[in-house]
């Protein structure tokens, strides 16, 4: 057989696009994730690899300000991103996300209305909420017989050393304003030095801080009281009645975790097919089965037992309205130098 002209350079051409598109096909298969460490079962990350041949290789962060600093630096080797509220806010004013393609995401419409266009994301272009839950009081009602309804009785000099709170400067500095009055939002020079002698009382009275499980703690009987995410509070509940739930009566921050795609992912069909994959109410119901946040996935809501949905920690009862945080740009700074001095003068 006679060789057609230019056969040989059209081989050629096709062996090098053929390189060319080996890494498109490589990344297609695996997604960057980067997110909250302890809140993806392993489970539902294999069954989604099981069933598209798609990895996830998931890396973690301690905070939102530090997926934030990540992210204005350049950290845009990801797919998949799950920041707080107020931090995918600024990912947001910054420009650093894709607006989602709803065309693939018909799951959506299991989420319930009360979780769609909030604050950080009006007009729904950038954002999905993942979970969603309040930071509160965790109280071993064997151990403390007094009542406890709010964070003066928390954080009372007679439970000195017996305190376990989450490990946030924001989420302490927030209790505080609750305590004097002021929205959980007005952070400014002028209410923190109000609120510097109170926390500095407070964390005298503190045991322990932690940015990981301070539930584990309360499990332990290493304290008796917390300040904690709900979501932690409903796996003591759970595991234990003893462990009472409370929202506090001067005011409770509720955080909306999401999930987004930033600029520069590679990899935005398999990032869409992972979010509609999240969607479906029997994956996000195994979601809430390992981690028991409130689930704004009303179609998987149905799916929990009774007793899941009557956890207090996960649903608390009544029509209380809880404030979420807002972005504060530089003035975030001056909380982390506030609490950083309280820590080093105890």
């Amino acid at each position: 057989m006679i060789p057609l002209p230019g056969s040989r350079v059209i081989t050629l051409l096709l062996a090098v696009l053929g390189l060319a598109l080996a890494p498109l096909r490589a990344a297609n298969k695996e997604i960057n994730l980067f997110a909250w460490s302890e809140y993806f079962p392993q489970s539902v990350l294999e069954g989604f690899s099981k069933e598209t041949g798609i990895r996830i290789n998931y890396e973690t962060f301690a905070s939102g300000e530090e997926m934030l600093a990540k992210m204005l630096a350049g950290g845009t080797a990801y797919d998949l991103v799950q920041p707080p509220d107020y931090i995918a806010e600024a990912l947001i004013k910054n420009r650093l996300l894709v607006p989602l393609d709803y065309t693939k995401l018909p799951g959506v419409k299991n989420i319930l209305p009360e979780y769609l266009n909030m604050a950080h994301d009006p007009e729904q272009r950038y954002t999905l909420p993942y979970m969603v839950s309040t930071v509160g009081i965790v109280v071993n009602t064997e151990r403390v017989k007094e009542p406890i309804t709010g964070l003066v009785d928390l954080f009372s000099p007679r439970y000195a050393g017996r305190i376990v709170v989450v490990d946030d400067a924001r989420e302490l500095v927030t209790a505080a304003l609750y305590v004097l009055g002021y929205p959980l939002n007005e952070i400014n020079a002028k209410n923190l030095a109000e609120a510097r002698p109170l926390l500095a009382q407070w964390m005298k009275r503190i045991k322990l801080y932690d940015s990981d499980s301070p539930k584990t703690a309360l499990l332990n009987g290493d304290v008796d009281l917390g300040y904690v995410w709900g979501g932690e509070a409903a796996r003591l509940w759970a595991e234990n009645p003893k462990f009472a739930y409370v929202i506090p009566k001067e005011g409770a921050h509720q955080f909306v975790d999401v999930m987004a795609i930033p600029q520069g992912a590679k990899n935005i069909e398999a990032a869409h097919r992972f979010l509609e994959y999240l969607l479906r109410p029997e994956v996000s119901k195994a979601i809430s089965d390992e981690f028991p946040y409130t689930n704004p996935n009303g179609a998987a809501r149905q799916l929990l037992t009774p007793e899941q949905r009557a956890n207090p920690a996960s649903y608390p009862p009544g029509d209380r309205k809880f404030g979420t945080f807002r972005h504060l740009g530089e003035t975030g700074a001056m909380i982390d130098e506030l609490i950083t001095d309280l820590k080093n003068a105890r």
